[in-house]
Parts: structure tokens; C-alpha cells; sequence
């Protein structure tokens, strides 16, 4: 059985979201067992990364979120470090005591209702600005483009 077997799907955002919307969606979404785990939930993914993105991108995400999701994600500095899609759950799940799988669920069932919200063209300049490995974290396909094609080596005169 696939973890996409198990998490429930996830309907489409279609009224406004409000912070408390938010959180009861996420739990629904992550299966949590109480709104203040969603809560917290969101409050770390956010602030994570708040961490990695670049001032424009992170300003303009923070403009569709509620306003309590917009201070989690605004709250930090950025750090300079980038992470790919995969030391970022791993630097989660050191922040917040959980293990790699938790914090992979934690950050896909948050990031999938952001790109939601956010919507593709958004999404598509906040992957752009991040290291490999961030899309399949908001519910995207991650694409990689082949390298350019080498020039075949001459032969060699015998």
C-alpha cells in the first residue's frame, strides 16, 4: 500500500481560507488527530521555508496566505544555505524531533495546500528559485531537462 492510497484526496480550494480553514484543512489532509497539531504542523514547514526562499518569491506567497501563515513564513531570515527537496525534510525533521518519513508527510500534506492556494504560476517561480527536489514536496512532477547533447570525440588516425 502507497502513502498516496492512504491520505485522503484532496478537494480543491475554492472559498476564501482563513487561518482556521487552513488548519482544519491541513489536518484533514495529514490525517492529524487535533488542530493543534496542524497548528503546529504548519507553523514549521512555513518557517522552514520562510528560510529558503528568496524576498521576492517569499513575498509573494506570503500574499495568499491567511496572516497567520504569512507571519510563520515571514518570520525568519533567510539563510543562505540552499537545501535540495531532500535535506530540507531532513533539516525539518531535526528542528522538530521527528523522523524523515513524519517530516516528508508533514511537508507534503502543507506545501501541496500552499501550492493551492498559491497557484501554478507562483508555484513555478518559487521551484524555479529553489535547488532540485522541492516539487514533488508541492505536489508537482518533478522535471529534469537532459544535459546538452556533447560533441562526439573526432576519430583518432591510425
Amino acid at each position: 500500500m502507497s502513502l498516496t492510497q492512504i491520505k485522503p484526496q484532496a478537494a480543491p480550494v475554492t472559498e476564501a481560507m482563513t487561518y482556521h480553514r487552513l488548519v482544519e484543512r491541513v489536518r484533514y489532509d495529514g490525517a492529524y488527530p487535533t488542530s493543534e497539531r496542524a497548528d503546529a504542523v504548519i507553523h514549521a514547514v512555513l518557517t522552514s521555508l520562510g528560510r529558503r526562499l528568496p524576498e521576492e518569491e517569499r513575498t509573494a506567497l506570503a500574499d495568499v496566505l491567511p496572516e497567520e501563515a504569512a507571519r510563520f513564513l515571514t518570520s525568519t531570515a533567510r539563510e543562505p544555505e540552499q537545501f535540495t527537496g531532500w535535506e530540507f525534510v531532513a533539516d525539518l525533521a531535526s528542528r522538530t524531533g521527528g523522523t524523515p518519513a513524519t517530516a516528508r508527510w508533514d511537508t507534503g500534506t502543507v506545501l501541496e495546500l500552499v501550492a493551492r492556494l498559491a497557484g501554478a504560476d507562483l508555484v513555478a517561480r518559487i521551484l524555479e528559485a529553489l535547488p532540485a527536489g522541492y516539487a514533488l514536496l508541492f505536489g508537482r512532477a518533478e522535471l529534469t531537462r537532459p544535459a546538452p547533447a556533447q560533441p562526439a570525440p573526432a576519430p583518432r588516425a591510425a
